[in-house]
């Protein structure tokens, strides 16, 4: 069974003591791949060293995380832009909007999106989406700038039914990590009512790892876990819902 963490930050500084080792676990349980958003600046280098440690396990994607965003967002954006010329990365990404910790730099964050949009579309990549308490007002930026060439994922996806055909709507896939198996994650009313086809996998590592790790540092080698939690949401054999999601992923960043 061949795995795929469409959204993995292996390279934190909570893998500073055994990153090596997380891979090689995660590799063992077939977690073949994990697929590394950037944040912002700080964050360039040991996402790149990380990448080229493990070039065929960890790779890379260049965006403006909206929680980096604030008055001086325009710096950190060209240096997104310089990044993306000098190089392949698999995605833009992660962008997007978040109100959940702070709304005052709500504009700068709605600019800041808008902009690598249009670099998703120039460097004909896809876009790895952040929507935390933000679906609405990245629905509609997103929505405002689709003109067929647009893909990408709605990271930690964790909405509504209506959400998810929205995002189906789009040609956008949802990423489903640990919040599938938690008690009140909301996921148990959505999963059974999408297909396999509209899903990625993700651990969103160091965060948000799955039960029954809840609450500690999460790694890729959890993402079976979700997998399983997926497969019996939506009543299927966990190796259909592991090949759907390898090949939805595959098919994501090799566009």
């Amino acid at each position: 069974m061949t795995l795929i963490d469409s959204h993995a930050h292996i390279y934190s500084e909570k893998f500073q003591q055994d990153r090596d080792e997380a891979v090689a676990r995660a590799l063992e349980a077939g977690v073949e791949k994990f697929y590394m958003p950037n944040i912002d600046h700080t964050s360039i280098d040991v996402m790149l060293e990380t990448e080229e440690k493990h070039p065929a396990q960890c790779i890379a994607m260049m965006g403006l995380h909206p929680t980096s965003v604030n008055k001086d967002f325009e710096q950190e954006l060209y240096l997104v832009e310089e990044w993306l010329g000098k190089r392949k990365f698999a995605a833009v990404g992660e962008c997007g909007i978040d109100l959940y910790w702070d709304k005052t730099f709500l504009p700068q964050q709605q600019e800041a999106l808008k902009v690598q949009i249009e670099l998703a579309k120039k460097h004909q990549l896809p876009i790895i989406l952040h929507t935390r308490d933000s679906f609405d007002e990245t629905y509609e930026i997103i929505t405002a700038a689709q003109d067929g060439s647009l893909k990408g994922i709605f990271h930690c996806f964790s909405g509504t039914v209506g959400q998810a055909a929205k995002v189906k709507e789009l040609g956008f896939l949802m990423g489903i990590g640990g919040v599938a198996t938690f008690k009140n994650g909301g996921l148990d009313m959505v999963l059974p009512h999408v297909n396999l086809e509209d899903l990625v996998l993700e651990t969103d590592c160091p965060y948000l790892a799955p039960v029954p790790h809840r609450g500690k540092r999460n790694e890729p080698v959890y993402l079976p876990l979700v997998a399983q939690r997926v497969g019996e949401l939506m009543q299927k054999p966990v190796e259909e819902v592991a090949a759907a999601t390898t090949r939805n992923a595959l098919n994501l960043f090799k566009l």
